[in-house]
């Protein structure tokens, strides 16, 4: 059930008793198993509609339920520290949900995160690399257990195998009850007489791990992968944490990444602006037939459908931009200029003369 009763009630946080009133009666009726007999997902929704009407058609309960959510007051926490303080007085006995006690055993190990360099390609389309790294991981001379092979641990005679102690004690408030791990088994409820010589009783060891990472296609500079279960072992048998992989992406020669699609800035040779082209132009898939019209400028834009990142977890893919910029030639031979002023000269372009001197006196009147 969802935890958000305006949202179970379609309405916003700020409804007025009127309004909640109307949507509960509305969907209710939708949703009675009388109306809908046999048919359990109504019967289910029909009893997720009746608990948000309790809790938010009572002035009291819904302001109880604005500060602290569908929990209470123990599902915030330390927020305003309440949970704690009913913990402190009533112990297990609660009555607001406190007591919550930790089972005895080896604690889960702790979740890694790592940094992978990634190029370019291997983001936009995906691909498979490798993470190095050292790791705690479960020991195999005791088979993880901590005592030395031939041995094994026993339940612990001060907390009974609980993994944890309670002390009572006296205040102007009544009687107030403390939970905490017990210091002899360190919460683990077992303890270990002979220790493996290998992890010295912590039923792990440190060693370097090989994983294959799967980059699926369309990841950004600091995605975050999670890898289950690939973390640190536990100690004496507990569970192993997760793997958390933080891509780095690299840059790329030709394109860079706008959301979906990729741009680059392709240098055009005058001529082919002036007179047209087909060019063999080179994408990350493959070559592609690039027409350029006769007259192309600066600026100007051809979109390659489908050429640019796959939509991350979602069919299709952005487009690859091209945007020209028109080459104009900073170095020519003498007949290549030759030609230009003929160019000129047919076009009724005036354009500098050919003697250099000329231009040297030019630019000295303004020294």
């Amino acid at each position: 059930m969802s935890d958000n009763y305006y949202e179970t009630l379609g309405v916003a946080s700020a409804a007025s008793q009127d309004e909640i009133k109307k949507a509960y009666r509305s969907l209710a009726r939708k949703f009675h198993p009388d109306a809908n007999p046999g048919d359990e997902e109504a019967e289910r929704r029909f009893k997720e509609l009746a608990q948000a009407y309790e809790v938010l058609s009572d002035q009291d309960k819904r302001s109880q339920y604005d500060r602290f959510g569908a929990a209470g007051p123990r599902g915030q926490g330390s927020a305003d520290g309440f949970g704690d303080i009913f913990d402190a007085f009533f112990g297990q006995n609660n009555p607001f949900g406190g007591g919550a006690q930790r089972q005895a055993g080896p604690p889960a190990g702790a979740d890694i995160e790592v940094i992978v360099d990634i190029t370019f390609v291997q983001a936009v389309l995906g691909g498979e690399t490798e993470v190095e790294l050292k790791l705690p991981i479960a020991c195999t001379a005791c088979e993880a257990t901590g005592a030395a092979p031939g041995t094994h641990s026993e339940a612990c005679a001060n907390c009974q195998g609980s993994g944890q102690v309670q002390r009572v004690r006296q205040s102007i408030l009544g009687q107030m009850i403390s939970t905490s791990a017990c210091p002899a088994c360190m919460g683990f409820g077992q303890v270990i007489s002979s220790p493996c010589s290998t992890c010295r009783g912590e039923g792990r060891t440190t060693a370097d791990k090989n994983f294959a990472i799967e980059i699926p296609p369309g990841v950004d500079n600091g995605a975050r992968l999670r890898l289950s279960g690939r973390g640190a072992a536990g100690p004496r048998g507990g569970g192993r944490g997760d793997l958390y992989v933080l891509l780095r992406v690299a840059g790329h020669e030709r394109f860079r990444r706008e959301g979906d699609d990729l741009i680059e800035e392709l240098w055009v040779p005058v001529t082919q602006a002036a007179l047209g082209a087909q060019i063999d132009y080179l994408t990350l898939d493959g070559d592609e037939d690039l027409v350029v019209p006769a007259g192309t400028v600066t600026g100007t834009e051809f979109r390659l459908r489908g050429r640019g990142v796959p939509r991350l977890n979602r069919r299709g893919r952005g487009d690859l931009v091209v945007r020209v910029v028109v080459d104009t030639p900073t170095k020519i031979s003498d007949e290549e200029a030759d030609l230009l002023r003929q160019l000129a000269e047919l076009r009724g372009e005036d354009v500098a003369p050919a003697d250099e001197g000329w231009l040297k006196r030019i630019r000295s009147a303004f020294c």
